[in-house]
C-alpha cells in the first residue's frame, strides 16, 4: 500500500536518527577501523579547474567530453565564515530555463567497515547506472571512507563527465552537536577531515572534484563554518528533502521530490543501497515527469554558476536547509 507523503516525512526524521545510512545504532564511537583518522596534511585541499576524462568508464554513458571551468564557489561569509549555498533563487539558469539539481550522498562512516566486512552494501551501482542510462547529470556528495570502500565505484564515477563527486567529510562524523546521535569531529580536526576526503578521491583516481562541502546530518554552525574556512569550500545543502532513507515505498519518495521542486531546487537523496533501498526506483518516476514537465538536471556547479552572486547564501547559525527531515 503505497505511504502518504505526510507519512513518508515522519519515517524519514525517525530514520534519520538512525546513524550513518547505514541503518540501526552508531557503531561504538572510538579509532576508526583501517588508517588512521589523523587529519591530512594542509597542503591537501579541494581541486583547482578539474578536467574530466574522456574515457569515463566502461558501459557508462557520459555527456559531452570537453575541458571544464574552474567550478563556481561563493564568497566567504562576514567574519570569513564559509559560505554556504542552498537553492539558485534566481532559478539557477537563464530566464525561463528551468532547472534543478538532484544530489546523492554516499554515506559511510569512518567506524563501519566492519559493516561492509559482514556483507552490508553503502554503495548502490544500479543508482549510478541508471542516472547514466537516463543521461542525467548529478553531483555525488562522497564520504573519503566510502572512496575508500569502493576506489573503483569512485573512479567510475569521477571519471565520468555525467558526474562531479563533492565532499562529505571522510568520517560522516558531525560538524555541530547535536546532531542526531553522530560522533562529532573536534573543532580542530574538521577541515582537516575535509581535506583527508579529498585525498581518498584523488587516490581512488576521481578526477571529476568539486570544491563543494555538505555537512554529515546537515548540521552545522558559526564554529563549523569558522572551522572549516581553511579547506576553502563552498558548503551546500538543499531546500527539497526526498525522504529516501530508510523509505520502502519508491513512488511515495518520487511523489515528496516531485511536490517540493521548483526551478533552481536542489534535491537531497542518497547512493547507499542498504540505508536508501528504493532510491532508484524512485529515480526512475521522477526523472521523466520532471522532463515532462519541462526540467532539465544540471550538476550542483551548473545550478551555481547560474544563480548569480550570493545566491542562496546562509553564513548563520542553523542545522541545515529545508524541513530538516533527511538526516542520515
Amino acid at each position: 500500500m503505497t505511504i502518504s507523503v505526510r507519512k513518508l516525512s515522519v519515517l524519514a526524521l525517525l530514520g534519520a536518527v538512525l546513524v550513518g545510512c547505514g541503518g540501526g545504532a552508531a557503531d561504538t564511537v572510538g579509532a576508526p577501523d583501517g588508517p588512521s583518522a589523523a587529519p591530512s596534511s594542509p597542503a591537501s585541499g579541494p581541486p583547482t579547474n578539474p578536467t574530466p576524462d574522456a574515457s569515463a568508464s566502461a558501459g557508462a554513458a557520459p555527456g559531452p567530453a570537453v575541458a571544464r571551468k574552474a567550478p563556481p564557489t561563493m564568497a566567504p561569509g562576514p567574519g570569513g565564515l564559509t559560505p554556504v549555498f542552498e537553492r539558485a533563487r534566481k532559478g539557477g539558469g537563464k530566464a525561463g530555463d528551468k532547472v534543478v539539481a538532484l544530489t546523492f550522498d554516499a554515506d559511510m562512516t569512518a567506524d563501519q567497515g566492519r559493516r561492509a566486512a559482514g556483507g552490508e552494501r553503502f554503495d548502490n551501482p544500479a543508482l549510478i547506472e541508471t542516472l547514466r542510462r537516463l543521461k542525467v547529470d548529478s553531483t555525488i556528495f562522497m564520504t573519503g571512507r566510502w572512496a575508500e570502500e569502493y576506489p573503483d565505484q569512485a573512479r567510475s564515477i569521477g571519471t565520468d563527465p555525467r558526474f562531479e563527486i563533492a565532499n562529505h567529510s571522510y568520517s560522516h562524523y558531525a560538524f555541530a552537536s547535536p546532531c542526531y546521535g553522530l560522533p562529532t569531529v573536534a573543532e580542530q580536526d574538521m577541515a582537516g577531515d575535509v581535506r583527508r576526503a579529498f585525498d581518498a578521491f584523488r587516490k581512488a583516481g576521481a578526477r571529476n572534484v568539486v570544491p563543494y562541502f555538505r555537512f554529515p546530518g546537515g548540521c552545522y554552525d558559526d564554529r563549523a563554518l569558522r572551522a572549516l574556512a581553511p579547506a576553502k569550500v563552498t558548503a551546500v545543502q538543499w531546500d527539497v528533502v526526498s525522504g529516501d532513507a530508510f523509505a520502502k515505498d519508491g513512488d511515495a519518495v518520487a511523489e515528496q521530490v516531485l511536490a517540493g521542486v521548483k526551478p533552481g531546487s536542489l534535491v537531497v537523496m542518497h547512493c547507499t543501497r542498504s540505508a536508501a533501498p528504493v532510491t532508484e526506483q524512485a529515480i526512475r518516476k521522477i526523472v521523466p515527469e520532471l522532463r515532462a514537465r519541462g526540467y532539465r538536471f544540471v550538476k550542483v556547479s551548473e545550478l551555481m554558476a547560474g544563480s548569480g552572486t550570493g545566491a542562496g547564501s546562509e553564513t548563520g547559525s542553523g542545522t541545515g536547509a529545508g524541513s530538516g527531515t533527511d538526516r542520515p
